[in-house]
């Protein structure tokens, strides 16, 4: 009989449903979309029925356009955006809206763990703070201002382990989401119970899922109710996922220690894996044993990436380029990246800083702001649109930059996401960078390869990631670094990494004054 894997990829914006066979060829995918609520400035939140709704239409079409039977789906695995958190109650329903990642109401809360890191050796995974997206702050927030949903709350786990707990019923951990925000050590003792205790969440790790499986551990076969609500064979098998960007990570094969993957999306995620542990500013990580025994994570990354470029095509675009994009059939994403090759380098002294949701790495700094300075009267449209994508560039070669400092050193680049969409984009990145980019031939999907290659070593199809990644990878596309570009850019990417300690103190002044506002209308959803 013929084996196939499933794949599910839960973003920001929609799940996707994806089938693999065992050579990595994709014989099928859905997506459906879900609303995201914006019930306050710096708040996000979704809901977990949308989620279900989307997952009960997704996963009986994607079978169905698949033409594989459901016997020959050995197995599933899932991930779900990282910090995305549930609180469930005694009866496993929600208590309180799921918070999504992006939401930073916790930011004090952060700022007050991270004034502990003399104190707490866990926060050497956060030499430069703890980020207010993450699951802890956010646990802080709900037990100090909604004490009634704590007390409820049974259960607290992220997006990826309540997609497994649907399938098959059983609630876990996965080892990469407790490593990776919730500050958990595989290498020493586990959850340091000495911070939890100091920032009042000592009871936090009761509310944890008690079992903590690594990635490709097998859960239990699908909860036989719900292959029937979904079209699946109950014998199929529920395999223990990873966090979203790393799904990507492993589905653009950068499985070897040493390598870097650039996620693109919403946000920006970095990665890289390193067989020696180290915690230097400006890089966080490193994270032990987060995807396989033996390597930590190396992360950087950045809030708002492809979202930036979202935000210039829904408010600045003039009405002639929509119309202009049309007459030529092409993508209003690809006029704009046309529109933008005709700048010079440097987009004629205008530089754009890629903090508009705040500042990932290398600062990890929520209340950072996104800014365009060098603006004259010469400048246009078209200037602008190429700051933004050479901006986005900047903010992941400071990431990379930090990384070689720490003595992490990146030699060629795995990119997925819209970013690997837009040829233009990839030779910017990697003429900014300096170093080589690639791009795989399911680098949309790359988060359902990923976990169907996860199922495939999980299920016993191969031996590991690296032997699945040999079979199901697949490079199409490489962009070497022009270095006379390289050079040009030196000057600019300078300038990119001084504006930020001299414009930090009043961007601040302006943020601080924005949390009283008690409400904002809700925003378009966007894409992951």
């Amino acid at each position: 009989m013929a084996k196939y894997f499933m794949g599910i990829d839960a973003g920001t914006g929609s799940v996707r449903v994806a089938i693999f066979d065992e050579k990595g060829h994709m014989t099928a995918y859905d997506v459906k979309e879900y609303p995201s609520y914006y019930p306050k400035s710096g708040w996000a939140e979704q809901n977990d029925r949308d989620w279900w709704n989307a997952l009960k239409e997704a996963i009986p079409v994607c079978i169905r356009k698949s033409g594989v039977k459901p016997e020959e789906i050995v197995g599933i695995s899932c991930d779900g955006t990282s910090s995305t958190t549930i609180f469930l109650d005694k009866d496993g329903n929600s208590v309180r809206t799921p918070i999504l990642w992006m939401d930073v109401r916790a930011s004090e809360e952060a700022q007050s763990i991270s004034e502990l890191a003399k104190d707490c050796d866990a926060l050497k995974f956060y030499r430069s703070g703890v980020p207010a997206e993450s699951l802890i702050p956010k646990c802080m927030w709900v037990k100090k201002n909604e004490p009634e949903n704590w007390d409820k709350t049974v259960t607290i786990f992220e997006f990826t382990s309540w997609l497994h707990w649907k399938l098959s019923g059983k609630k876990t951990t996965n080892m990469s989401v407790a490593a990776f925000r919730w500050l958990y050590d595989d290498k020493n003792g586990g959850y340091p119970m000495d911070l939890y205790r100091a920032i009042g969440l000592e009871d936090v790790v009761e509310k944890f899922p008690a079992d903590i499986l690594k990635t490709g551990t097998p859960i239990g076969k699908v909860d036989f109710e719900i292959a029937q609500e979904l079209g699946l064979d109950p014998d199929t098998m529920v395999i223990e996922g990873t966090l979203d960007a790393v799904a990507c990570m492993v589905g653009v094969g950068s499985v070897k220690p040493g390598g870097m993957a650039l996620i693109g999306g919403t946000s920006s995620c970095l990665f890289g894996l390193s067989t020696t542990d180290f915690h230097e500013l400006g890089v966080n990580g490193t994270y032990p044993n987060l995807l396989y025994d033996g390597t930590s994570l190396v992360e950087g990354g950045q809030a708002s990436s492809e979202g930036i470029l979202n935000w210039f095509r829904n408010n600045l675009v003039p009405k002639e380029w929509e119309e202009q994009a049309r007459e030529r059939q092409i993508g209003i994403y690809d006029f704009i990246a046309r529109q933008a090759e005709d700048i010079p380098i440097g987009s004629d002294g205008l530089i754009m800083i890629d903090y508009f949701q705040g500042n990932r790495a290398p600062y990890s700094d929520s209340d950072a702001r996104g800014m365009f300075w060098g603006l004259s009267l010469g400048h246009t449209t078209a200037h602008m649109a190429r700051a933004v994508l050479e901006g986005v560039a900047y903010g992941a070669c400071h990431c990379i930059r930090c990384m070689k400092d720490a003595g992490y050193d990146v030699k060629e680049i795995y990119a997925c996401g819209g970013l690997a969409e837009s040829d233009i984009w990839m030779q910017m990145h990697a003429d900014i960078i300096g170093v080589p980019m690639y791009t795989t031939q399911e680098s949309q999907s790359a988060g359902c390869l990923g976990n169907s290659m996860v199922v495939a070593v999980g299920c016993g199809i191969y031996k590991d990631l690296e032997e699945a990644a040999e079979n199901m990878v697949v490079i199409n596309k490489k962009f070497e670094p022009n270095m006379e570009n390289h050079e040009k850019y030196k000057y600019y990417m300078e300038s990119y990494i001084e504006t930020w300690p001299l414009m930090s103190d009043l961007v601040h002044r302006m943020v601080k004054p924005i949390w009283i506002v008690p409400s904002m209308p809700p925003s378009s959803r966007p894409s992951r």
